[in-house]
């Protein structure tokens, strides 16, 4: 393995359209909605672990999700989690990043990650990110990982890319445009053009060239990095971070840097990718009858199908008759019955669920 690849885990979100199986308090990258007997954040560490060495992943989290960490990749070395105070989106979370492994390695590629994506096929997503590692080493590019479309998904995020004419052997095309979720229309064209990819929201870069991006393209947050750089790895950290995050905006990284550079490469994969944003993305991964009804825990279905059941209780049974296409979640103190079609609106229910919210109560 080459000592120079590193791995930045992002951890800090609270998925909330994940609820109410995925809370506050232990959101879904600590979760194990699959199944499997891991969580996403380990299934994440497994991954990456045969790919670079295991001293060279980072996890980037809430300070509040240090126990969940510990607990799940008790591997991790404490000075390779670094603990954000507060959530401001994935442009803050790479920078803390970038200029901490900077510190340790200036020579450093880095891989930016998810720690709640499915990945099915792990042999086809190793060899893209190698590849990418490789390119990155070479060029002061950003290189990305687009998804082959299966379909006009409206919940991602899209990549336009044009031919290589630099480089016309390479695995790598240069990326023409990102096109926030679309409408069905417009998501539907794309997929006809064959030149859009899904945004995995995968990134690779050099700490180098993404240090410099910073610096040309959010000058802002570059600045408030670079004031604490000599408190990074020391015990003032902590206090110097909550500082920077206090005035970091709230931006992503695709938005900040990613749709403003013109060194913006992609690599087209087919690895088996989901994001598992939603319930809907979870149910399309689980088994189901002939009526196309999945179910988690235990379930008895009459005249019903294309829903999906999930019950966190194992001596509980859930029955439902009459639905279609519903999402049925069973948790310790929430019940949402929700249809397919409105999936999109948990995200409301949740900040409903915050204002009505009184003492004591624990519902999200």
């Amino acid at each position: 393995m080459n000592k120079n690849h590193h791995v930045v885990i992002m951890a800090g979100g609270i998925g909330s359209r994940f609820w109410p199986m995925s809370r506050t308090h232990r959101p879904k990258q600590f979760l194990d909605v699959l199944d499997t007997g891991r969580t996403l954040i380990q299934q994440t560490w497994d991954r990456f672990e045969t790919l670079v060495p295991k001293e060279n992943i980072w996890v980037v989290t809430n300070s509040s999700y240090l126990n969940w960490v510990n607990t799940q990749l008790p591997e991790m070395s404490q000075d390779r989690i670094l603990l954000e105070p507060m959530g401001r989106n994935t442009a803050p979370c790479v920078a803390y990043a970038a200029f901490r492994i900077h510190q340790v390695n200036p020579k450093a590629k880095i891989v930016v990650a998810a720690s709640d994506h499915l990945i099915l096929q792990g042999e086809k997503f190793g060899h893209d990110i190698l590849t990418a590692l490789d390119s990155v080493g070479k060029s002061d590019m950003l290189m990305t990982l687009g998804i082959k479309p299966t379909r006009p998904d409206t919940g991602y995020g899209y990549i336009q890319y044009v031919e290589n004419k630099e480089t016309p052997d390479a695995s790598y095309f240069k990326v023409k445009t990102f096109t926030e979720k679309p409408t069905l229309e417009i998501a539907q064209s794309f997929l006809q053009s064959g030149d859009f990819l899904w945004n995995s929201g995968i990134f690779i870069f050099s700490a180098k060239t993404i240090l410099k991006s910073f610096e040309e393209y959010m000058p802002e947050l570059f600045e408030l990095f670079s004031s604490i750089r000599k408190k990074l790895d020391t015990p003032d950290e902590t206090d110097a971070i909550a500082e920077v995050y206090a005035r970091c905006k709230n931006i992503s990284i695709d938005n900040g840097i990613m749709e403003l550079a013109q060194n913006v490469y992609v690599i087209p994969g087919d690895f088996g990718w989901s994001d598992l944003g939603t319930w809907v993305s979870l149910y399309q991964q689980y088994e189901k009858d002939y009526l196309g009804n999945a179910v988690s825990g235990k379930g008895k279905i009459y005249g019903s199908s294309g829903n999906m059941i999930r019950c966190e209780h194992p001596d509980k049974l859930v029955l439902i008759e009459g639905l279609e296409n519903y999402i049925v979640v069973d948790t310790d103190n929430v019940l949402l019955i929700c249809k397919m079609s409105s999936e999109q609106k948990i995200k409301e229910f949740v900040g409903d669920v915050k204002k009505e919210k009184k003492e004591g109560e624990n519902y999200v």
